[in-house]
């Protein structure tokens, strides 16, 4: 697909890697909605650096574990847009989950955003695309969807989920919808990382370094351009799940 003017909706694109995405995006000539919860300030931002790239941008406040919102949503974007020909699935929850736990916020939470959410927005969006004459899906999932990790219950059941919904929705939509996914690895360390920390995550790597936000981005847009590539997965880690090889000589 011919990025150049598309339109793509990017979940979580105010910061982090989906401000990357959604840059790249309005960088390749794309105009850009831009979906957040509660990161008003930072959706702005990143808003005013789309317009500098000469993208037409649309901001839209709606709480993607929410179906009405959502619907909402999509009925702006009709709008303002007609459709859109791009969707990515970036948002998420990054928080513990403890197990067992009396406390079931953290998994509610975090299962709202990172499964309901990504059905409900390819729900009311597929048609508008659909409309359109088809268009590419990119969900953004992380190496919590082959292992499992400590404290981070729910993170893994949601992008393990997410990456079966996007099997699923290339079966689903396919022909005429492609749909692929991201899995990055260690590119934007958490704010609690020390420096000690962040050289043993890079250790773990075979390129031995860290990765960037718009190393995922480019991963993006090369599946959004493939035209021959549907329900398959691009890790974006430097290797960090085959890393443990380094350590275990033959």
């Amino acid at each position: 697909m011919e990025i150049k003017n598309k339109v793509a909706l990017i979940t979580g694109g105010a910061h982090r890697v989906g401000k990357a995405i959604t840059l790249m995006l309005a960088e390749a000539g794309a105009n850009v909605v831009i979906n957040y919860h509660t990161s008003a300030a930072q959706a702005e931002a990143t808003a005013e650096e789309v317009r500098a790239l000469g993208a037409k941008v649309l901001v839209v406040q709606a709480d993607i574990s929410k179906y009405e919102q959502v619907k909402a949503m999509a009925g702006q974007v009709k709008i303002w847009f007609g459709g859109i020909d791009i969707l990515v699935n970036s948002a998420d929850r990054w928080e513990k989950s403890p197990f067992p736990s009396e406390d079931l916020g953290p998994w509610e939470r975090i299962i709202g955003t990172g499964v309901n959410g990504p059905y409900y927005v390819t729900n009311a969006f597929a048609p508008l695309m659909l409309e359109r004459g088809g268009g590419a899906i990119v969900n953004i999932i992380d190496l919590s969807a082959w292992e499992a990790w400590p404290h981070f219950t729910a993170h893994a059941v949601a992008k393990t989920s997410l990456l079966a919904l996007t099997r699923q929705f290339a079966i689903e939509l396919g022909p005429t919808i492609r749909v692929n996914a991201v899995a990055p690895g260690p590119v934007l360390a958490p704010t609690d990382y020390s420096p000690e920390v962040r050289e043993r995550v890079a250790a773990r790597t075979l390129l031995n370094r860290w990765g960037s936000p718009e190393d995922v981005a480019e991963a993006v847009k090369f599946l959004v351009e493939a035209d021959y590539i549907s329900g398959e997965t691009i890790r974006v880690d430097g290797g960090e799940h085959y890393g443990h090889r380094k350590r275990d000589p033959i």
